[in-house]
């Protein structure tokens, strides 16, 4: 009997991701002394930790029957609704926006985990309505019923993001969302009023005054820099300066310029990338960006790969969450997308981004080995008479 595998290449870009992002959060702390720890090792020996919790978070829900992940689902969602529901009753305001609870040492960022809900929430909404039909197929459908479930699903935590508010958090849940809505069948017209419902949204939220002074500054600074280049457009001016200082080699790990002035804010979480841009080179953050493409392309393959409505559209959603967040990661640190402070997949400091990654590994390997037990099931289980419902 064959014994079912994991997918290595997914395996090994990830810890090669994991590992290389926890150099670059070392190199952008070495020279800072956390007040609270009183040496400079605190972040690096934090991370590490974190590391280590979200590989034991990936092999439990690798080692999950797939049976149970389906069960869990529906708590998984309603335990990320009451996380948000408790960051605006009791939570702690980082940078402007609430979004953060505190648990005893630890700092939790439920929004987080609430990307990974809804995308098993509507996962498993569209498959649950495919077994009833029993005969959609494995496209799983896509009709109004279908999108209707998803957009609710996907609608209440969206609403209590926006309160906190977490603009960069609602940007890729909202591409993940649209992902997920156009790979269950939906017709493209309906995409199309979704991406114009999400336009007209924005806009309607622009003029009714209901961003911060800073989230609108963040934007007018990233259609104009030089608009306030000591204040809004300040992080992007010196992330650029940083990844541009890097040429083709980087000026090597550790020896950074930019980074160990301190130059550029929040550099082992948000803008973890310009420490790779400065330090390794075009060469090294290229190595990185392609490490990420191999975790989106293995997610997708998965998708591809397995007859089940579930798992693919939640391989499916997987992928897109990543490709989006760390496009707009990426893309604020270069320029080409505004400052909304998403960390980078696998690679920022912090444990809720990292836990939550984690746990969409451990999902990503519980598919793709169901989809290699299931054929083999078929072909060793004893004919049977199809009776209908």
């Amino acid at each position: 009997m064959k014994v079912p595998r994991l997918d290595w290449v997914l395996m090994v870009a990830v810890l090669a991701l994991v590992t290389l992002g926890t150099l670059l959060v070392w190199s952008a702390t070495s020279h800072r002394v956390d007040l609270t720890a009183g040496d400079s090792t605190a972040y690096l020996r934090k991370q590490l930790v974190n590391v280590a919790i979200g590989l034991v978070l990936m092999v439990v829900v690798l080692a999950t029957d797939h049976r149970w992940v389906r069960i869990v689902a529906p708590l998984v969602y309603l335990g990320s609704i009451a996380g948000l529901v408790l960051v605006l009753m009791m939570g702690s305001t980082v940078n402007g926006s609430r979004s953060w609870l505190q648990l005893g040492g630890m700092s939790i960022q439920p929004s987080e985990f609430a990307k990974l809900a809804v995308v098993i929430g509507m996962a498993l909404w569209v498959a649950e309505r495919a077994d009833v039909r029993h005969g959609a197929g494995p496209r799983g459908g896509g009709g109004l019923g279908d999108v209707t479930g998803m957009l609710v699903i996907a609608a209440v935590p969206a609403a209590l993001i926006l309160l906190q508010p977490d603009l960069g958090t609602m940007l890729v849940l909202s591409a993940t969302v649209l992902g997920v809505v156009a790979i269950s069948g939906a017709p493209r017209r309906w995409l199309a009023l979704l991406a114009a419902g999400g336009v007209t949204a924005a806009v309607a939220a622009v003029a009714g005054g209901f961003l911060k002074q800073y989230q609108l500054e963040r934007f007018l600074a990233f259609t104009n820099p030089d608009l306030d280049p000591r204040g809004a457009g300040y992080n992007v001016e010196q992330a650029r300066i940083a990844i541009g200082s890097g040429g083709l080699t980087g000026e090597g790990l550790f020896g950074g310029s930019q980074t160990r002035a301190g130059f550029v804010p929040e550099q082992h979480t948000d803008f973890v990338f310009t420490v790779a841009g400065e330090e390794l080179g075009l060469l090294g953050a290229g190595l990185l960006i392609a490490l990420l493409g191999i975790v989106i392309w293995r997610a997708l393959a998965i998708a591809t790969r397995t007859d089940d409505v579930f798992g693919r559209l939640a391989a499916a959603g997987i992928a897109c969450w990543f490709a989006f967040q760390a496009f707009q990661n990426i893309g604020m640190c270069l320029g080409i997308m505004p400052v909304t402070g998403v960390p980078l997949p696998f690679v920022s400091y912090g444990g809720s981004s990292m836990f939550a990654g984690m746990l969409a590994i451990g999902l990503l390997q519980n598919i793709h080995l169901r989809a290699q037990a299931a054929p083999a099931a078929r072909l060793g289980a004893a004919p049977r008479v199809l009776v209908s419902r």
